[in-house]
């Protein structure tokens, strides 16, 4: 299948900063936790201009005897190029824990971690900015089995992330009623999931692309996070049709 190509990035329309979308997050018809994707400000990194990206995930209360979650992830995303130049990840879900951090020199390419130096591939992502990147791409002429290719850093390693287009179809959440794109990422390492299957997003059908629902298959059932609400958008959510 021919790739796709995301459209030139300096001056994407997807987002800005005041973005802010919470999501329902369900598992097995209870609503187990809740997600925030937010970018609450410019930073600078190495005199790089970026969008500070924060992603968060936190168990209920009443979910959170059975096991508890408390994950956030923070991308800098640099402005003009949508691509990383540092990535966190701090982990909690029940015993578990893991931090992990790393700088992205994209000139050299070279990742910086605690556990020494790696060799990147130009323009490297981590999981976090690759999404917000796909969410650049245009997906108007997209024909189901197309893909975007990128690549993903984690730990000591780059991996193969490929982005494949499914389809549209019309979802309803709590946010409203949206016509939307299908994209699955082909997640090997480095995810926001922990998936033994599919992970399917539904990408709102315009210019802005904001997550309105994502399916998640993991080892005992799947996990789905639903769009409660938004704000601070970079423009009109025109495939909100109610």
């Amino acid at each position: 299948m021919p790739a796709l190509h995301a459209q030139e990035t300096n001056g994407q329309k997807a987002f800005s900063v005041g973005e802010r979308l919470v999501f329902d997050v369900g598992y097995a018809f209870v609503t187990a936790g809740e997600a925030v994707m937010s970018i609450p400000e410019y930073d600078t990194i190495a005199g790089n201009l970026c969008y500070k990206v924060q992603f968060e995930v936190n168990s209920t209360p009443s979910f959170s005897w059975i096991y508890e979650v408390r994950d956030r992830y923070e991308t800098f995303l640099d402005v003009k190029g949508i691509f990383p130049w540092r990535f966190e990840q701090h982990v909690k879900e029940g015993s578990f824990r893991r931090d992990f951090d790393a700088n992205f020199d994209q000139h050299s390419h070279v990742a910086y971690t605690s556990k020494g130096q790696f060799p990147i591939p130009p323009h490297v992502h981590d999981i976090v900015s690759a999404f917000y990147y796909v969410r650049t791409a245009d997906f108007s002429h997209s024909r189901p089995g197309e893909r975007i290719h990128l690549h993903n850093f984690y730990k000591d390693s780059t991996y193969a992330l490929d982005v494949k287009y499914i389809g549209r179809q019309t979802v309803e959440v709590k946010a409203g009623t949206f016509k939307c794109i299908i994209v699955e990422p082909m997640v090997k390492e480095g995810g926001l999931f922990k998936s033994d299957g599919r992970i399917l997003i539904w990408l709102s059908d315009d210019e802005r692309k904001i997550p309105v629902k994502v399916s998640t298959q993991v080892l005992i059932g799947s996990i789905d996070a639903e769009l409660r609400e938004y704000n601070g958008l970079s423009g009109p959510l025109t495939a909100r049709i109610k």
